[in-house]
């Protein structure tokens, strides 16, 4: 796996076309976002970059909100959104951060403690910044210094059994693992999780059959505390596993072997305790390495693990994210087994209710339950990446029991009350995505477009009432409809789910701690930053195992325009050739191209449709450039106290 670079292979677009309706749509949609992030930003911000809120804010939870609010910003630049929004991004990154340690939840720049389904949705926005580029010092630092707390290199923050290859705690950060917790670090979810399963089958008071566990209760909840710090609060559990996007984020800033290797190591631990267990991930390890250790021997029944709160999803997510992150680090497609493996597994377990064929989700002390519907979109994300038949069939073997060509437009980030459909983020569109990208959904473009033009006018409006008035929220705003600190994610307008899948070639980020992957990436050749120029979409109508077919128009009939195309969405492929096609697919030309970018000219009101043949996952990834870092600097060697 190499990188260099070497001028980039060059074509000039020669055909005049009319500007096709999603071509159209794409520029609609970066000039309403990149207008509804300026009045966003100054709805909820301060000038320095800090948000409107409160005094305080109590509990372990709640750094990772601000975050996603915001987040998106630094995504849409990457996109080639308004060159503003990268200070703007940055500016309010570094407030957050400030602010949040004030309130003290943060400690040197990261969470003192939380678990890593928080911990990866808050630093999806250091993962889009560094896509943002180029890479500054100060990025290269941080990322070195929080890939440390987990990889059992840094003193203050012993996470990590280099040893035993384990976490050593579900609630980790920068102050170390959090073996017990208090009422406090509790207290700003009692009320939500009133209505959520008990973590365990015998707390006193609690009927478990019932479904709810009335954290409210002081009594019950005292009980509640001492047994998760007796049960659950040591030990490895799976959804540690989303670190590795913060190794791999530090990685693709470095180059650093040591963190490929800690990626691979710890995804391979997890394979080795999956395989003493039968098959089936366990859900907690103790500090010994014992699968069950404070847990009466039971492989289910850890923190976010397979009985509380949510089963399967916080098991299969972690899992994909961290096997995405294997493949994209060594190129090898054996770093889908573990994943593959438990959706394997899982489908074994199904059963026939009502005519549906439905999979268990939950594991309780007399066996499987709470079965439902197979969700189709963790395997779409492992056949993205793999683009393998075996994929592919673990997809289409999941009944298609509502139409997988519908678009849908998300009212609600998380689960929807009214509709009980999980859009976390506003992800709500995978399935027609995947039918699009696979001929089976031919006008998606148009109609994922209109759908986010749609959601923009709603979340604007919400925002612009009464309800999205900073100064008016309370703690527990709007008779508990929202969750106060969720509050930007509902406000926030920059949701754009179809501009990643359509530009990019891939489906959105995972939401919990995902890289945002995808088949090509665009840097805008003049300005020598990222995303497409202004006026110019791009649409990937086609994949295969070894090509992508890229349609770029350049809506502008007054400006020449100039992009670089680039291999994937880190650089990890590599172009072989490239072959102008027309509207019917006939090629018309031919590139040489040979390395991970392709340079392309469109002069004003052309356009060009461009099949690249490609080897994947061959470069070693980065968040390089096409062009060179003027900062060199690596790292920052402070003093040593000895």
């Amino acid at each position: 796996m190499t990188s260099s670079h070497r001028p980039p292979a060059h074509v000039r677009a020669s055909e005049r076309v009319a500007p096709p309706q999603w071509a159209l749509q794409e520029q609609l949609l970066f000039e309403t976002l990149n207008k509804a992030a300026k009045e966003f930003v100054e709805r909820y911000t301060h000038p320095d970059g800090t948000l409107i809120w409160f005094e305080h804010w109590p509990g372990m939870d709640g750094s990772d909100d601000p975050y996603e609010g915001f987040m998106n910003l630094a995504l849409l630049y990457v996109l080639g959104g308004n060159s503003e929004l990268h200070e703007v991004s940055r500016k309010i990154w570094e407030g957050i951060t400030w602010q949040w340690t004030e309130y003290g939840q943060i400690h040197r720049e990261f969470d003192a403690y939380y678990d890593w389904m928080h911990h990866g949705e808050g630093y999806l926005y250091l993962y889009f910044l560094g896509l943002a580029g180029p890479s500054m010092l100060k990025d290269r630092q941080r990322a070195m210094n929080f890939a440390a707390m987990y990889t059992g290199d840094d003193p203050e923050a012993e996470n990590y059994d280099k040893r035993l290859k384990l976490i050593r705690s579900p609630l980790n950060g920068s102050r170390g693992p959090r073996f017990e917790v208090n009422e406090e670090d509790w207290s700003t979810h009692r009320g939500i999780l009133d209505d959520y399963l008990a973590p365990y089958e015998d707390v006193p008071g609690v009927d478990f059959e019932s479904g709810k566990c009335a954290w409210s209760n002081d009594e019950v909840y005292k009980h509640l505390i001492g047994m998760m710090n007796e049960r659950m609060n040591r030990g490895d559990v799976p959804l540690n596993l989303n670190a590795t996007g913060l190794v791999t984020h530090a990685f693709l800033h470095s180059q650093d072997e040591n963190l490929r290797k800690w990626v691979t190591e710890y995804v391979e631990a997890w394979k080795e305790r999956t395989r003493l267990n039968g098959g089936i991930i366990p859900d907690n390890i103790g500090l010994s390495g014992q699968i069950g250790e404070y847990n009466g021997g039971k492989w289910w029944g850890g923190y976010y693990g397979w009985r509380w709160p949510h089963g399967f999803m916080t098991v299969i997510e972690p899992l994909t994210n961290a096997c995405m992150n294997t493949v994209l680090l060594t190129g090898d497609m054996n770093g889908l087994e573990l994943a593959r493996e438990q959706l394997d597994r899982n489908w074994e377990l199904r059963q026939e209710q009502d005519g549906k064929w439905v999979v268990p989700y939950k594991r309780f002390d007399s066996g499987w339950t709470d079965y439902r519907e197979a969700l189709p979109k963790y395997p779409i994300y492992l056949w993205t990446a793999s683009m393998a038949e075996d994929d592919l069939e673990r997809i289409e073997r999941i009944p298609k029991d509502h139409d997988w060509n519908e678009v849908i437009v998300p009212a609600f980030s998380g689960k929807d009350p009214k509709t009980g459909r999980e859009t976390k983020h506003y992800i709500g569109n995978t399935q027609p995505w995947y039918q699009y990208i696979r001929g089976l959904n031919p006008d998606y473009p148009e109609r994922i477009l209109s759908a986010n033009y749609k959601m923009i006018g709603n979340q604007l409006a919400k925002m612009r009432g009464p309800e999205g008035d900073p100064r008016s929220w309370t703690e527990h705003y709007n008779e508990g409809i929202y969750s106060a600190i969720h509050i930007w994610q509902e406000m926030c307008p920059l949701y754009f789910e179809g501009l990643v899948q359509l530009t990019l070639g891939g489906p959105m980020h995972i939401s919990h701690g995902g890289l945002q992957h995808g088949r090509v990436r665009y840097f805008d050749a003049a300005e020598k930053r990222p995303g497409l120029p202004s006026g110019v979409s791009a649409l990937v109508e086609k994949l295969t195992t070894d090509s992508a077919t890229v349609h770029l128009v350049n809506t502008s009939l007054f400006d020449d325009r100039a992009l670089i195309v680039q291999a994937g969405v880190f650089g990890e492929h590599r172009f072989r050739q490239g072959e102008i096609i027309d509207a019917s697919g006939e090629v018309t030309g031919t590139i040489g191209i040979e390395g991970k970018w392709l340079q392309v000219s469109l002069p004003a009101g052309t356009g060009i449709r461009l099949r690249l043949s490609m080897e994947r996952y061959v470069h070693t990834p980065t968040y390089d450039m096409p062009w060179p870092n003027d900062d060199e600097t690596s790292v920052i060697r402070g003093r040593s106290d000895s």
